[in-house]
């Protein structure tokens, strides 16, 4: 996969802030079972927020390395415990909208 450019990060960025986690690993770790729920993830949302419990900073990094190592996909953003990651799938090409990185953007409640 190419490596983003800042400006299509920020957008990610941008998309990602009003996001919930889709995913959380717990103390069992990173199993295969969360892996293949990550990839179902990616494959309907290509943007998602993973939360990873229970692990210190050195533990959320090597998660996430791993993560995108085996599902292919790029690592967008790591705060706290959230992970926010991205892989890109052509077929959602037709249905993302248009996000401008430098407004603010709202959820709706």
């Amino acid at each position: 996969m190419p490596e983003l450019s800042p400006t299509r990060r920020r957008e990610l960025k941008a998309r990602a802030h009003v996001l919930d986690p889709v995913v959380l690993i717990g103390a069992e770790g990173l199993s295969s079972s969360v892996l293949a729920e990550i990839d179902r993830g990616l494959n309907a949302h290509e943007l998602i927020k993973v939360r990873a419990r229970d692990a210190d900073r050195p533990t959320r990094d090597a998660l996430l390395e791993e993560i995108c190592r085996s599902t292919g996909a790029q690592p967008i953003q790591h705060i706290g415990k959230i992970l926010v990651i991205f892989r890109q799938n052509p077929e959602a090409e037709e249905r993302r909208p248009e996000i401008n990185a430098r407004r603010n953007v709202r959820r709706r409640r």
